[in-house]
């Protein structure tokens, strides 16, 4: 088989939020928040299936079918709102905190250039990408970034070798004293609602009345239980590596900044240039399909084409590259930006969840290819945690 749209997914759930967050849980709290990583590996593994299936079965995106297939006008107006609101916007909000992580990783990488030049050159660079509207150039482009970044994560993880029996214990779940807000963020750095609209719209604009669609959904479940398999093992590397690094240690403040610095001990001289290289493809895989995500949101609620080659899709995904580069350039705190855009997305996820497995559950969106009882089974307890995770969340910060 041919892997594409899942490592796409993992492209946009990689980038520098997933490093922050990670690093963070592994410095504060050792292994102890591994369960965390599990848990979302196997709910974004269910619900991008799901959202995969959408666009295989019907050749609609997740934007697209909840236009067609919410009938009362109220309903379809307040859906519309709901998704620009939290997927438009949303992506604009994190591509602040994706160019900045770049930027980030070049500046380690190149400290001798001047580091306002790095941020405008990222976005013309994901602007051109974007803009030239051909899906296997910007496919290609962000499966080497994909291979880039495991390599570079995963070896660290074993340079770091860290104790296994300890790495094992992580999966018992517990919650210490202080540890809400970093669960919170481990799982909404990995479920990502942008990501049910990409990885649909990705498989819908694939569509071929002419394929076994059987066959294509097989290999597409295949293709994203072992592409976000990969993700998870890559956030669960920089969580061990910051784990063995920082753990029990007076190691300040751990960030995106400055961890590679702090990884010398552990890594030798190479390590500013090593975790420099890993943020930076972070960074860029996530600054390509943060627009894209919401380009496919914006315009398929607004009944516009889902083409990448169509005016309305370029100019979607440009406004929001544009005004995350503006927030960038402006040089904001770029952890700052980045934390709370995964806080946002955990408080906007159990909404995007709930359309989406509605829509699958729909015999006349479907037609034979709905959810299963089983399949619904499983999917309930995700669903319910979510929520809990999210209003525990939401009335923290009201309090």
């Amino acid at each position: 088989m041919r892997f594409g749209p899942g490592l796409l997914v993992t492209a946009a759930f990689i980038g520098p939020g997933t490093i922050t967050s990670a690093s963070i849980a592994g410095a504060n709290f050792g292994f102890t928040l591994a369960w965390t990583l599990l848990f979302s590996v196997i709910v974004t593994i269910s619900l991008q299936s799901m959202a995969a299936r959408l666009g295989v079965a019907t050749g609609q995106d997740l934007a697209q079918a909840l236009r067609a297939h919410i009938h009362t006008p109220i309903f379809k107006v307040v859906a519309a709102i709901l998704v620009i609101s939290a997927i438009g916007v949303g992506s604009a909000a994190y591509e602040a905190g994706n160019l900045s992580g770049a930027s980030l990783g070049l500046i380690g990488i190149f400290p001798e250039v001047n580091s306002h030049v790095w941020t405008p050159l990222i976005a013309i660079f994901s602007a051109l990408l974007l803009y030239s509207g051909k899906h296997k150039v910007v496919e290609s482009a962000l499966i080497i970034l994909v291979l880039l970044m495991s390599l570079v994560f995963i070896s660290t993880l074993i340079i770091a070798a860290p104790p296994i029996e300890h790495l094992l214990k992580g999966f018992i779940p517990s919650i210490p004293e202080g540890s809400m807000t970093t669960v919170l963020a481990l799982i909404g750095t990995t479920i990502v609602p942008y990501n049910l609209f990409l990885h649909s719209g990705i498989l819908a604009a694939k569509h071929d009345k002419n394929s076994n669609t059987d066959k294509v959904i097989k290999q597409t479940n295949l293709d994203t239980g072992i592409s976000i398999t990969l993700g998870g093992v890559i956030t669960l590397a920089i969580l061990s590596t910051a784990s063995v690094a920082f753990y029990g240690t007076d190691a300040g403040k751990i960030s995106a900044a400055n961890m590679a610095s702090q990884l010398e001990p552990l890594l030798g001289n190479a390590a500013q240039y090593f975790f420099a290289v890993g943020l930076f493809a972070a960074g860029l895989t996530s600054a390509i399909t943060a627009p894209l995500a919401g380009a496919y949101a914006v315009c398929g609620m607004l009944g516009w084409s889902n083409d990448m080659k169509s005016r309305q899709f370029k100019w979607v995904a440009l406004v929001i590259l544009v005004f995350g580069a503006t927030v960038a350039s402006l040089r904001l705190d770029p952890i700052a930006v980045i934390i709370f855009a995964q806080a946002a997305n955990g408080l906007l996820l159990p909404i995007v969840t709930f359309y989406l497995v509605w829509l699958v559950n729909q015999k006349a969106v479907m037609g034979k290819y709905t959810n299963s009882l089983l399949v619904n089974l499983l999917t309930l307890p995700m669903l319910l945690l979510i929520l809990g995770l999210s209003s525990y969340k939401l009335i923290n910060m009201i309090v």
